[in-house]
């Protein structure tokens, strides 16, 4: 173990910690330094922060406990089908398909949507998360539809702050078991983890803020057509919240029931149709949408039928 401190003295403005940390001390890659910062090896100012994305502004003192150096798999690029809809040399929208994860993570290593990304935009390789670089935001695996890729640090940071401030509107279409009493409304419940399962979420007291809005769109015989809004991003709040009040998507066998939608679907009807957002670099108002995916269709052409 040695110590290594230096000082940020820009020439930026500010930059991330697991940046500064990776930069400053020879041989640590950045999701080493990442690593650190969360294990409290990282002190600034003479304060342990476990934050990889805290900002350090010129003049900051930063300490660093460096273990000795170990091997690091690098994330390869495999390549996808997925769809663009929008690029410039900041930031992408994906028309992610649906079975698509978006990063790495235990069974899936390198068929995911970040893994795709490198083939075509290796320069993502270093922007955010190392684990999950580019990334500013995520849908589930079973679920298709649109999402936000950032191609360079300062989209990165900006998008990021976007996404916590509220200013990027994410659309979703739904078909629902039933159908909710009213024509719209905000669920407005918190998340956390399910203390009988684990793998799942639940709406407990002590969780996380979430608050989708729900919007009629078509009413069926058995199911109901809904827009949905988020106001938070929590991990599966659409599906947990709308379980809540008796209208669970249909297809969605962990929160839902498991058998087959209208039309035979395998999966959870439940699709990012719409982005809306102000470019975090050139101002321009951006407005994507994305149309249901073949086998969404099918099902909802099923259920109008019933």
């Amino acid at each position: 173990m040695a110590i290594a401190r230096f000082r940020f003295n820009g020439p930026e403005k500010r930059r991330r910690l697991d940046l500064c940390v990776s930069e400053n001390v020879e041989g640590l890659s950045r999701s080493a330094a990442q690593r650190l910062v969360r294990s409290g090896a990282v002190a600034v100012n003479g304060t342990i922060e476990i934050r990889p994305s805290h900002t350090i502004l010129p003049g900051t003192d930063i300490q660093v406990d460096v273990p000795e150096p170990e091997a690091e798999s690098e994330l390869a690029a495999t390549p996808l089908a997925f769809g663009v809809v929008y690029e410039d040399e900041h930031l992408l929208v994906i028309d992610k398909p649906v079975g698509l994860s978006v990063h790495p993570g235990p069974g899936h290593e390198s068929d995911t949507l970040v893994n795709g990304l490198l083939v075509n935009y290796p320069e993502i390789r270093d922007v955010g998360e190392p684990e999950r670089p580019g990334i500013v935001h995520r849908i589930d695996r079973d679920t298709s539809g649109l999402m936000i890729v950032a191609r360079s640090h300062g989209a990165h940071e900006l998008l990021s702050e976007m996404i916590r401030e509220r200013r990027v509107r994410r659309a979703y279409t739904a078909l629902v078991r039933g159908g909710p009493e009213t024509d719209e409304g905000l669920i407005d419940a918190p998340l956390g983890r399910d203390p009988r399962n684990r793998q799942r979420q639940a709406i407990v007291d002590d969780g996380r803020e979430a608050r989708t809005r729900f919007r009629v769109q078509e009413r069926l015989a058995r199911t109901t057509l809904l827009e949905l809004e988020l106001e938070t991003g929590r991990t599966h709040q659409i599906r947990v919240h709308l379980s809540s009040i008796g209208n669970p998507v249909v297809g969605d066998g962990v929160y839902g029931r498991a058998a087959k939608g209208p039309g035979g679907l395998a999966r959870q009807f439940l699709h990012a149709a719409a982005l809306s957002f102000t470019h975090p670099i050139s101002g321009e108002t951006l407005g994507l949408t994305s149309p249901l995916p073949e086998d969404l269709q099918l099902s909802l052409d099923a259920a109008r039928r019933e």
